[in-house]
């Protein structure tokens, strides 16, 4: 089934799917059907309606495609199913992108789903990111780029994707219409975490905020697994 563009989408939303080669946008809509179809079984996306899921999963993070740069590496914590990690994965075959997720069944399908779309360049992990990011892993200060999208507040977040980052990586992180304010929140995890708010985006459904890191971790992040939910820095 061929999902269109909305009538209603944005210029922005048109250019972002007419960069998609034939078999990019095969691989896109086998990923749409993959999500409804799964989402029968386990809980992926809340939304039911064709239209909307279309345009808040898929459309939503191809729009972040232009903002990426030329990152050679990404890692896209707390991927769920694959919003947006397997979306940039599909439109920028040159990265290499690993996809986190710490539930299993999930990890399964992200699997499954990359095998069944032929997407060459995706990795799964099924890992916390408090262990995945601790010192001595190997995805530690891994990464020219993080991604992530509604997986906790922003000071949470800081400390749980941060550590990924090789110094003067980037974290893009995908927030609602609190991020001024979750910005604000985050002011002393950004000092304990050496990063700093580089840009910030409004999109039709979203902001995307990019924070860039210019020091190496402090080996005693990220705090043990719950820790940074429970008492965020």
């Amino acid at each position: 089934m061929t999902s269109p563009t909305p009538p209603h989408a944005t210029a922005q939303d048109r250019s972002a799917l007419q960069i998609l080669s034939s078999q990019q946008n095969d691989q896109m809509e086998g990923l749409f059907e993959q999500l409804l179809e799964k989402n029968r079984s386990f809980n992926l996306t809340a939304l039911r309606d064709r239209k909307d899921a279309w345009q808040r999963h898929i459309v939503e993070s191809l729009r972040l495609v232009p903002l990426l740069g030329e990152p050679r590496s990404l890692i896209d914590v707390g991927s769920g199913g694959g919003l947006p990690g397997v979306v940039l994965a599909v439109a920028r075959p040159d990265v290499a992108v690993t996809l986190l997720e710490a539930t299993g069944k999930k990890a399964r399908f992200l699997e499954e789903t990359a095998a069944l779309l032929q997407i060459q360049n995706i990795s799964v992990v099924c890992k916390r990111a408090e262990d995945a990011a601790a010192p001595g892993s190997q995805l530690r200060e891994s990464f020219d780029l993080v991604s992530a999208r509604a997986v906790a507040p922003l000071r949470t977040l800081l400390e749980l994707t941060i550590p990924f980052l090789k110094p003067q990586g980037r974290l893009l992180a995908v927030k609602g219409e609190r991020a001024d304010e979750e910005v604000k929140d985050a002011r002393r995890s950004m000092e304990q975490l050496h990063c700093t708010l580089e840009e910030s985006h409004r999109q039709p459904s979203a902001t995307v905020l990019f924070f860039r890191k210019h020091k190496p971790t402090a080996s005693k992040y990220p705090r043990p697994n719950g820790e940074p939910k429970r008492n965020p820095l």
